[in-house]
C-alpha cells in the first residue's frame, strides 16, 4: 500500500472528509513520525507495532557484483517491530 492508496482508502471510508483534509492529515502524521525518529525517539502504536532507530556498526562487506571488499561506515537505520495484536490478526486472516 502506498501513501496515495492509504489516502484513497481513508477518503472512501470517511466520505465526510475532503481529499485535501485527508492528504494533510496523512502528511502530518508521517512527518511527525519522521521528526521523532530523527531525534532518536521510539514510536509505539499500541496494537500495531513500534518504530525505532538502530545503529549498524561499521564492517567490511563484499560487493556482490564485483566480489571486491567494501567498507561500510557506521549508520543509523529505522526498524519496525510488529506488535502482538497485529501478528495475531495476520495469523487469523490466512
Amino acid at each position: 500500500m502506498t501513501r496515495l492508496d492509504l489516502i484513497d482508502n481513508l477518503v472512501s471510508k470517511y466520505p465526510d472528509l475532503s481529499l485535501k483534509d485527508v492528504e494533510h492529515l496523512v502528511k502530518t502524521i508521517l512527518s511527525s513520525l519522521e521528526d521523532a525518529m530523527k531525534l532518536g525517539k521510539r514510536i509505539e502504536v499500541r496494537g500495531f507495532g513500534s518504530f525505532s532507530i538502530v545503529t549498524r556498526h561499521s564492517r567490511i562487506a563484499r560487493n556482490p557484483k564485483s566480489g571486491s571488499l567494501v567498507l561500510l561506515k557506521e549508520r543509523k537505520v529505522p526498524i519496525f517491530k510488529a506488535g502482538k495484536e497485529l501478528k495475531d490478526r495476520i495469523k487469523l486472516s490466512k
